[in-house]
């Protein structure tokens, strides 16, 4: 029997999921992916990657995408800050079940499941590290269902056989981000984005490429199997440096120093939230519980587990990271 290493990887047209696939098949790596709409992205077959269309609901595509499979990187989920938890369990929590089902008996050397720095209580982190347990219970769907798949990542996979490791990454941000930074840049540029509190408070990002690093070194130590890895850039990056770096590259105006006092903040995301609850509301109000702790809190973690035990060193600095970033924006307008 062969043991050429076939990787797995469920979230491939997302940021993290392609940079990764881009990362293995540049270096001649067997890759499959479990994607519901492959002709929508029809890169994936340029680089390829064997595609198996379903989802992780899907029994027979699951069977299909975990055969032969070495390896797995679960990048898959459900994200967002507003939204009732079922929607976010569905996904978040029973589509690792039932990826991680799917492997048992199989020939997994490894498994990693991105969970996310989130986990943590929702107040000021000063180099909080692995040896802070996450509270179980959280203020959003998304938060909550990640708690919950980081716990049944590790219970199961322990039960099951799976060598699983879980990696909590900070904000990614990257080249192939539609979402999180388009949004910003666009609240910036139409005057809406205002800082909550000085700025200066500190934000956990990673690059995708530092991320990716992180989750291959993950692959490979065994002495990884059934830990926890904080991962970010490892650099002091506030709020405030994050948006200023952005519009400096980009050569757009920042935004304001005032910001909007974290008392007030407080107010308008409880009354808000409380609302839009009331009403049934499936789109967010302008200020969540779950946007206060991003852009309010101080987010500072310890990464030197992963320096000591995976010997993570993040290949690219903060500036090297947006500068990637910015150039991919620019090659989209």
């Amino acid at each position: 029997m062969s043991d050429k290493r076939v990787y797995l990887i469920t979230g491939v047209t997302g940021m993290v999921g392609r940079y990764l696939a881009e990362s293995l098949r540049k270096e001649g790596a067997q890759v499959k992916a479990l994607v519901r709409q492959p002709l929508q992205s029809p890169w994936l077959e340029g680089l390829g990657i064997d595609c198996i269309q379903g989802d992780l609901e899907n029994s027979r595509a699951l069977s299909q995408a975990i055969d032969g499979v070495t390896h797995v990187i679960h990048t898959a989920a459900k994200v967002g800050d507003w939204g009732p938890v079922e929607e976010f369990r569905k996904v978040n929590v029973d589509g690792l079940n039932h990826l991680l089902v799917g492997c048992k008996g199989g020939k997994i050397q490894r498994f990693v499941h991105l969970s996310s720095l989130g986990v943590y209580a929702a107040k000021d982190h000063h180099q909080t590290d692995e040896t802070v347990a996450p509270p179980d219970r959280h203020m959003d769907g998304y938060t909550q269902s990640k708690v919950e798949s980081e716990k049944l990542a590790l219970t199961l996979g322990k039960s099951l056989g799976v060598p699983l490791t879980v990696v909590r990454p900070g904000f990614i941000y990257g080249p192939h981000d539609r979402t999180v930074v388009p949004n910003l840049l666009s609240k910036i540029q139409s005057g809406a984005f205002k800082y909550l509190g000085s700025g200066q408070q500190a934000l956990n990002c990673i690059f995708v490429g530092n991320l990716v690093h992180g989750i291959r070194l993950a692959l490979e130590m065994p002495q990884a199997v059934g830990e926890v890895f904080n991962l970010t850039d490892g650099e002091s990056v506030s709020k405030r440096r994050f948006v200023e770096t952005l519009c400096e590259k980009l050569k757009i105006k920042a935004p304001s120093h005032l910001g909007v006092p974290m008392p007030v903040a407080r107010v308008m995301a409880s009354v808000g939230e409380g609302l839009y609850r009331f009403l049934g509301a499936r789109n967010p109000p302008i200020l969540t519980k779950a946007k206060l702790k991003f852009l309010g809190l101080n987010l500072d973690f310890s990464i030197e587990k992963a320096k000591r035990v995976l010997g993570f060193q993040p290949p690219f600095s903060f500036n090297q990271g947006m500068d990637q970033t910015v150039d991919w924006i620019a090659s989209t307008k």
